[in-house]
């Protein structure tokens, strides 16, 4: 399932409604993202995304088919934010459910990297430097390059 909103997620209730309808799993792996105060020792104000709605949920589509292709998973869940966020807001959630954690584990490490690379998300920092827009780190590059086939 994948949801792209502007509204605030409770991590807790997102768990506990994929956890209520699958009782068949036996790992879920989850990992939630967050604005940070500081970026490359700079201080951050607010983080604005944006987004082309229906693009954005097309790709998200692809990459979470794309996870299910590769392992063994029973559910998934992706929720992206966008919108003007503040330092300590969430921005994402993602849960990949599998009847094993190991498989768990590997799709929402890959999806977590491929949502901080190539995700059609734009990403505007505001801060003591003025506005400036957010691209992917070489190392978030690497990260991501270990998954091509």
């Amino acid at each position: 399932m994948i949801k792209v909103q502007h509204e605030a997620f409770d991590v807790g209730a997102e768990y506990a409604g994929l956890k209520a309808r699958r009782t068949d799993i036996g790992g879920f792996a989850l990992f939630v993202g967050s604005v940070r105060n500081l970026s490359d020792g700079q201080a951050v104000a607010a983080m604005t995304l944006e987004h082309y709605p229906g693009m954005t949920e097309s790709a998200l589509a692809e990459i979470e088919a794309e996870a299910r292709a590769r392992w063994p998973l029973d559910d998934v869940l992706i929720i992206h934010r966008f919108g003007r966020l503040l330092p300590g807001e969430d921005i994402v959630l993602v849960i990949t459910a599998s009847a094993h954690r190991e498989a768990a584990f590997q799709a929402c490490e890959f999806l977590m990297d491929w949502l901080k690379t190539k995700a059609p998300f734009w990403k505007l920092e505001e801060g003591g430097r003025g506005p400036r827009w957010v691209e992917a780190k070489a190392s978030d590059d690497a990260a991501t390059a270990r998954w091509n086939r």
